[in-house]
Parts: C-alpha cells; sequence; structure tokens
C-alpha cells in the first residue's frame, strides 16, 4: 500500500495569494476575513484530498534573516504588508491550530528554509507535496519531492522542472542568482534572460563554472557577467533555500471543532458553520453545493397544485421571477421559480409560462393557483430584490404579501460597500458560480430573449437563482440577527421601504412635454452663443465636445498650465481643471458653461419625453436601496438627485414635473437634516441652543465665528459660516475652505479653529469618532446602520485621511438617510388607510414629492409635518418646509 505523502504548505504565499484574489469579505464587526477563508479552505480540500497525511503549515516569521545580513536591500522593494492582511495572521493562526494541523513560525528564518529542512528530512519511502506558488521551491524537487499548486490546480516534478527553466532543480539557485529576482531583489546579470542563463548552466554546470569561463563569453551580455561576477555568489546564498535550520519540536494538536466553530462564528464563515457539528447536535440545511441537476421544471396543472399545498406547511420559500424586460411596464413573466429547505435539504422548480416552445401550463391558470399563496401574509416569502419582482406581479393582478427578507438587503445592511447583486453573493457565501444570464441567452452569438431560451436551460437558470437566494438568506439573517442595530435597520427601516419604493415607482409621476421642448430650444439657442463666444475666445472653430482639440488650444495655443494628466498621460480637461483654468481665462469658463447645458439638454429635456411609459403616460423612475454606502437613495431613469437644486435651469426643469388635474404637488423638506445631526451627536451646547432658539444656523454661526452680534452679520459672513458648517461635516480641510471662499488659507484656518472654539463638543465628536472608527474598522448611525473604513488604519496618507473624512460624515448623512426613510414609511402607512388624499410620487435628497386632490391637500399638508417631525426624537427638534404647486419648482420654492 502506497505510503501517505507528507504535505508541506508554504503558508505565507498563498496568504498573500488569497488575500489580493479574493473580494474584500468582511466579518459582522468589520473584520477582512478573504485571507483567512482563502487559505482555511485551501487547507479544508488539502485534508479532503489526503486524509491520512501529516500537514504542516508554515508561516514566514516577522522579523529579519539571515539573508538581510547577507544583503541589506533584500527584498526592499517590497511594500510592508497591508494592515488588512496583518490583521487576520493571527487569527489564520489560531484557525490552523483548531483545525488539528502542525503550525510552524520559526523567528529569523523564512519560510522556504523551514520547508527545504523539513522536506529533506522526511524518510525517502515518504513522499513530499509542497503546496505552494513559489518558484524558488522548485530547486527542493527531486524523485520523491513534488510541488503543487492548489489556486492553479498544477503539479510540477522533475519533468516539468526542467521542461519550464532548462535546467535541474539543483541549479536552480544559480538559475536565480543569473536571472535575478525583482520580488526579492536579487540583482542577477544585466540582459541575462532565462534561455541565455540555462544554456550557460548547461554549458558550464553551475554559477563556479560559468565564473571561470567568464571570459569565454562574448557580447554585452559577457561584460555584464563580468561586471557583476564578485556579487553573483551572493545572490546565490539570497536565492538557495537552506535546508538544514533548527526547528523547534511543534506537535499537531487534536482538531477542536468547539473552536473552530466560535471563530467562525466571529468571522462569518457560515459555510464552515454549516459543516461543522452543532454544540447540540440538532441538523442544519444541507451544506452539499448547488445542483442545477435535481431541478426541473412543474408544466402540469395538477403538479403545480400539489407544490403549492406542500409549500403551504413550509417554513419560507424564495420566488424569482422572469421576465422579458427589466421594466416592470413593459415586461411579460416569462415564468417564475421557487426554492425551500426539505427537512435538511433545498428542493427547487421553475414553472414557465411564456417560453416560445415547449409544454407549459397557461399563465391565467398558473397565476390562479399561485394567487392564494402568494398573497396570504401569514406564508414567508424570500427574494431578492423583491422590489422588482411585486411590481410584475402587481401587474398580472396580484397582490404578494409576506415579504420576510430580501437578500438584496441583507446584504446592502451587512456592509453596505460589497457587491449586492445575487452572482456575487452565491461566489461569497456559497463559494459556487451562477449561469450568467449572457451565457444563457447567447454571449458571443445572436443573443435571444428569455421566452426563446429552451424550458430545460431556462429551469437550471432560474431555479438556481432561487435556490441560491434561500441559501445566502440562512447564512446572512443569523449575521444581522445576532446585531441589534443591523436588525433594527433591515427590520424598520430596509424591509418596509421595499413596498414604499415600488408604490413610487409604480405611480410615477406626470411631465409636461411642452414645457421641456420650449426648454430643449432654448438650450439650443444657449449653447450656440458659448459655442460662437468660445470661438471668438479661441481664436477659430473647434469641436466643443473634443478633448484632443481642447487640449491643443488651451495647452497648445494659448500656453495655459497642466493641471493634471489623464491615465493614458495627455493634459486633462475635466471639470475640476477647467474650473480652476477659468481663472485665467474665459475659454476654459466658457467650455464649462457649454457642458453644462448640453448635459441638460441631453439628460433631461430631450431624454425626459423619451422615457414616458406609453401604458400609463407617466415617467417611472428607478430607486436603489443597494447603492450608496451611506443609506442614502439614489435613481435612475431619470437621475432625480442630479437635477440643478439652485439654477434657473434646473427650476425650468423642475417645472416640466406637474401634477394631475384636479390635483396639486407637495413638497416636504427637512431643514438643514446634517447639521441637526451634528448637533444631537455631538452633544455641542451651543449648537444646540442655536437650534432650539429657531435661529438661522448659518447667521449663528458667524456670529459666533466673528464674535459679532447677530443682527451685525453681513451676507458675506453668513456665507462663509455656512461654507464652514457644511465643510466639516464633509471633512473639508483649511485649503479646500480657502478655495471655496476666495481666501488665504491662513484666513481659512482660522476661521476654522474660531469655530472649534466656538462649538468645541464638535471638534471633540470629530476626534473620539476618529478614534472609534480606527478601533473598530466601522462607524454607525444613530439607528445603527454602519459604514465599514478598510483603509481607516492604512499606512497610506492619503487614503487613511479620506477615511477619517468618510468616519465623520458618514453617521450623519446615513442618519439622515435613515431619518427620511423612516418618514417615507410612515407617510406611506398614512396614505395607504386613507385612500383618498394622494400618493407620494418622489424622494430626492432630503425632500418628499406628493400628488395630492386639491380638496385634501391642508390635511395632507398637516399630516406630512406630524409624521415626518415626528419620526425620530433628536436633542434638537426636526423642522420640514412645506410648499404647494401645480408643479415640482412652484411646489419646492427656495
Amino acid at each position: 500500500m502506497p505510503t501517505a505523502p507528507r504535505i508541506l504548505v508554504d503558508a505565507s504565499s498563498f496568504l498573500y495569494r488569497a488575500f489580493h484574489a479574493l473580494p474584500d469579505l468582511r466579518a459582522p464587526d468589520g473584520l477582512p476575513t478573504g485571507a483567512i477563508l482563502g487559505v482555511a479552505n485551501m487547507l479544508r480540500r488539502l485534508q479532503r484530498e489526503y486524509p491520512q497525511s501529516e500537514i504542516i503549515v508554515v508561516f514566514d516569521a516577522p522579523g529579519k534573516t539571515f539573508r538581510d545580513a547577507l544583503f541589506d536591500q533584500y527584498k526592499a522593494q517590497r511594500p510592508p504588508m497591508p494592515e488588512e492582511m496583518r490583521a487576520q495572521v493571527e487569527l489564520l493562526h489560531q484557525w490552523v491550530r483548531a483545525m488539528g494541523l502542525r503550525l510552524l513560525v520559526v523567528p529569523g528564518v523564512e519560510a522556504d528554509d523551514v520547508i527545504g529542512t523539513l522536506a529533506r528530512a522526511t524518510p525517502v519511502q515518504t513522499p513530499v507535496i509542497i503546496a505552494t506558488g513559489d518558484k524558488d521551491l522548485t530547486q527542493l524537487v527531486d524523485e520523491h519531492t513534488t510541488l503543487m499548486d492548489t489556486m492553479k490546480g498544477t503539479r510540477t516534478d522533475l519533468a516539468e522542472v526542467r521542461a519550464r527553466f532548462g535546467v535541474e532543480p539543483t541549479q536552480i539557485a544559480d538559475y536565480l542568482a543569473l536571472v535575478g529576482d525583482k520580488v526579492d531583489n536579487i540583482p542577477g546579470v544585466p540582459g541575462a534572460g532565462p534561455k541565455t542563463v540555462a544554456k550557460w548552466l548547461q554549458q558550464y554546470g553551475d554559477l563556479d563554472g560559468i565564473l571561470a569561463h567568464g571570459q569565454e563569453i562574448p557580447g554585452k551580455v559577457g561584460e555584464s557577467l563580468r561586471a557583476v561576477a564578485e556579487i553573483l555568489p551572493r545572490s546565490r546564498e539570497l536565492a538557495r533555500i537552506r535546508c538544514d535550520v533548527e526547528i523547534p519540536p511543534a506537535e499537531a494538536t487534536p482538531p477542536d471543532p468547539a473552536t473552530l466553530r466560535r471563530l467562525a462564528e466571529r468571522l462569518g464563515f457560515q459555510q464552515w458553520l454549516k459543516d461543522l457539528p452543532e454544540p447540540s447536535g440538532p441538523s442544519t440545511p444541507s451544506a452539499d453545493p448547488v445542483r442545477r441537476e435535481n431541478y426541473r421544471a412543474i408544466v402540469h396543472r395538477e403538479e403545480l397544485a400539489r407544490l403549492l399545498a406542500t409549500l403551504e406547511q413550509t417554513e419560507r420559500v424564495a420566488i424569482d421571477t422572469e421576465t422579458s424586460s427589466l421594466d416592470p411596464h413593459a415586461a411579460e413573466l416569462v415564468g417564475f421559480s421557487l426554492a425551500w429547505f426539505e427537512g435538511d435539504r433545498t428542493r427547487a422548480v421553475y414553472v414557465p409560462l411564456g417560453h416560445r416552445e415547449g409544454k407549459q401550463i397557461p399563465r391565467d391558470v398558473a397565476l390562479a393557483l399561485l394567487g392564494p399563496w402568494l398573497e396570504d401574509g401569514s406564508k414567508a416569502k424570500l427574494a431578492q430584490n423583491a422590489k422588482f419582482d411585486w411590481q410584475i406581479f402587481w401587474a398580472q393582478g396580484l397582490r404578494p404579501r409576506g415579504l420576510a427578507r430580501d437578500t438584496l438587503l441583507e446584504s446592502y445592511v451587512l456592509d453596505s460597500t460589497a457587491a449586492h447583486d445575487l452572482d456575487s453573493l452565491a461566489e461569497r457565501y456559497l463559494q459556487h458560480r451562477n449561469i450568467s444570464y449572457a451565457e444563457l441567452t447567447g454571449k458571443g452569438r445572436q443573443a435571444r430573449s428569455f421566452a426563446a431560451v429552451d424550458i430545460a436551460s431556462a429551469t437550471a437558470y432560474a431555479a438556481e437563482d432561487a435556490e441560491v437566494c434561500l441559501r445566502v438568506d440562512a447564512q446572512m439573517w443569523p449575521q444581522i440577527r445576532r446585531h441589534e442595530g443591523l436588525a433594527r435597520v433591515f427590520r424598520d427601516i430596509e424591509m418596509p421601504l421595499v413596498e414604499v419604493l415600488a408604490r413610487m415607482e409604480w405611480a410615477g409621476v406626470r411631465i409636461d412635454v411642452d414645457v421641456l421642448k420650449r426648454l430643449s430650444e432654448e438650450l439650443d439657442t444657449r449653447m450656440a452663443t458659448v459655442e460662437s463666444e468660445a470661438f471668438a475666445a479661441a481664436g477659430q472653430r473647434f469641436n466643443l465636445n473634443s478633448p484632443k482639440q481642447i487640449q491643443t488650444i488651451l495647452f497648445d495655443k494659448m500656453g495655459l498650465p497642466v493641471l493634471k494628466k489623464t491615465p493614458g498621460g495627455q493634459p486633462s480637461t475635466n471639470e475640476d481643471v477647467l474650473a480652476e483654468l477659468a481663472k485665467q481665462a474665459d475659454l476654459p469658463r466658457l467650455i464649462l458653461d457649454y457642458r453644462g447645458l448640453a448635459k441638460l439638454k441631453n439628460t433631461y429635456a430631450d431624454a425626459l419625453p423619451q422615457m414616458i411609459q406609453e401604458r400609463t403616460g407617466r415617467v417611472h423612475t428607478h430607486y436603489h436601496q443597494a447603492v450608496a454606502a451611506t443609506g442614502r437613495l439614489s435613481s435612475s431613469d431619470p437621475n432625480l438627485q442630479n437635477i440643478p437644486v439652485r439654477s434657473d435651469l434646473g427650476r425650468r426643469i423642475r417645472q416640466a414635473f406637474v401634477a394631475e388635474p384636479g390635483h396639486l404637488l407637495i413638497s416636504a423638506d427637512y431643514s438643514q437634516i446634517e447639521l441637526r445631526i451634528m448637533a444631537h451627536l455631538s452633544g455641542d451646547a451651543g449648537l444646540r441652543q442655536a437650534f432650539a432658539r429657531g435661529l438661522d444656523i448659518h447667521r449663528a454661526t458667524a456670529a459666533e465665528v466673528f464674535a459679532i452680534p447677530l443682527e451685525q452679520v453681513t451676507p458675506e459672513q453668513r456665507r462663509a459660516a455656512k461654507a464652514i458648517n457644511f465643510g466639516l461635516i464633509y471633512g473639508q480641510t483649511p485649503y479646500g475652505l480657502a478655495q471655496q471662499l476666495g481666501v488665504g488659507q491662513g484666513e481659512a484656518k482660522a476661521y476654522m479653529e474660531r469655530y472649534f472654539e466656538r462649538y468645541p463638543g464638535v471638534r471633540e465628536y470629530m476626534e473620539n469618532t476618529r478614534r472609534l472608527a480606527r478601533q473598530q474598522g466601522y462607524v454607525e448611525t444613530l439607528f445603527g446602520r454602519r459604514l465599514y473604513l478598510p483603509e481607516i488604519r492604512s499606512q497610506n496618507p492619503a487614503r487613511r485621511n479620506y477615511a477619517e473624512r468618510a468616519a465623520i460624515n458618514a453617521p450623519m448623512q446615513g442618519t439622515a438617510a435613515d431619518l427620511i426613510k423612516l418618514a417615507m414609511i410612515a407617510v406611506d402607512a398614512w396614505l395607504l388607510a386613507q385612500t383618498d388624499h394622494g400618493r407620494m410620487l418622489l424622494q430626492v435628497h432630503d425632500e418628499l414629492i406628493l400628488e395630492v386632490p386639491e380638496k385634501a391637500v391642508d390635511a395632507a399638508c398637516q399630516m406630512l409635518r406630524e409624521k415626518m417631525e415626528g419620526v425620530a426624537e433628536l436633542a434638537v427638534p426636526l423642522t420640514v418646509g412645506l410648499g404647494v404647486g401645480a408643479n415640482w419648482d412652484a411646489a419646492h420654492g427656495d
């Protein structure tokens, strides 16, 4: 019977590779975990593939080795270990021990030398496998020692070394000395490539033989060899793996499932938790891989009826729709899939309804069967992006109820900076790769609609989505539930908001096409005028949409300074650069004006009429809950957040958003919400008092900063105070404030210092927030939403400073986002109870827009103020500004 091989793991090599290969995975407390998970999974595979083998896991020890004494520039060019990786090393060591593996970290000795010593000390009858991706270790390969790269799935034996390098393993140290090694900063012979060095070694045997015949080697490469001959023996010593180092005894301890489970819980490794035995022994849902061959299509009425009867007794079911379009108003329902746990296993099916070929249940029959279960609020449903699926069912006349959890939002609440699409969740939590839509419908060839996909392929795709949704929920929900703040954000804010946003999208908003047509014509005229002025300023005609022509005129012809370059090395003409150059010449300002006008014309004046849905006659924007890291909502098609707020043209665009006949629009806007949150979070007495007295906060700040009576504050001083108030929230520096106010940096710094003297609680809050962020790796909103800050401990000052600014801003911006979401939920509930009082249409920043029957305006205004101001109790009052009008601009006011 063959002897089980001894496995030597070059763990430091895999640590780096896993850290850079895997996405930015995080534990529930924000700790980076990707490197730990990558190495842990690799070790588990080795244990499963070699159950009888001794596995020894070797790490580099921190600090210097004998090679540093030999050559002080050894590895000098290597950057220090990233902080996010360093934070994972000790926990990985604990993980390895808990797996029952022998762990070696020998001070003063590199992992390669420990592995070399262990390999040579292994009896010849025992094969040795070195798990590594490091080419240096090829010098250890012999008749009973091979290398294995578990990440690439490759093996390296004697034949492979000879084929790859053209030399014997015993010549690899000489080879590396001559070729050089950029990774380890070993110089080598300039101009001597791998083929040349291999030829030398084949001819002369080793480095000593090459140096002895150095005068015979012709050409520049021979000159280079002779020039560096003195340092080559040292380079060989740097490259040679020592096989005689002293290794302290370290026996493997028995596996410790309890410790491993505690570590897996801390790190959020749900797949490991499912595989590890429960402390009390109850069964858990199957950890089997996703198996597409287990899926089936339901194409008979009786079969669907039996399945739905079964699901009546099922605790929770994942549901997903397949459609012909991503626009709910234009989409046809092509089919739906269901997945559920049956005992400790998963089951998933697909019900095709609108495929072009194949046996299917008639759509009306299938939906009639589905309806009672779908509309039963006591039956828990799971979905990925339920806002879309629910609107699809609404279009079919069904009203789904019982939405328990949305996996898109679970992922968002756990870490808003991660990717939340189902494919990413499958890879992150299940280590499974989903079938992509492009693969299914024909990437690289004539693309098909989903309805044209054969039912067997559609079943594999659709049922997989439902099963993945079910299984990632089983991993994410326990993580959320363990943290009260995250559970509150998910339960009380994000989940109730799903149907609120769905109703807003479904309602849409009426657009006055004539207003936009007139605006488009006016923009054409203005653009032509600006274009003529730009031609005059440039002294020639040119294409204002061509960065290349603009570069030539601004920098070559006019000689303006190049402030920034593109990644391709060309002078940049982006907005920031042009704004700075506009201080020196008129042309950059005119180009900016032209771009601004063109953007308004293309994005709104011309585009909005094309977005009107034929069936409803209204524009239906799409709201995105899981995009902004701070919790803010965003929108697209159209993007309502980017309509200019203060400009005349921005007001003209808002004038095109109109109420239905017999209705009016109401705008309700939180006043200075982030500054009020700052007053609450910082506890600063001065700020709180100003808000409690109902003062103009910018005027009050100006009075404090400039040490003058309130009534003597000038408009210019108020403007400066406003810039300081908002600048501090966004982490503005004295330089940035100076640029904004057009004053010297010293003057701007003095403003900020006086501000902190008058509002010391703000400075203390900012310092405490930075410190807390560094300690725990994240900050929280008032309601418990988290923003992880992976760069907060970065050695790069620019990245660290950016993370610190985000740490200060996120609790305020995130709390503001939570407040407006809670307000939307409260307002929506009131509107549902008072069906004749209108509907909520739009949300933009801190503003809500309602469309209300004229007779209900007074009651709606009273309700809006009451609901929005009462949604939370802060240390300062929340105030809401209201406006009413026939269009958004008239309602919005100033």
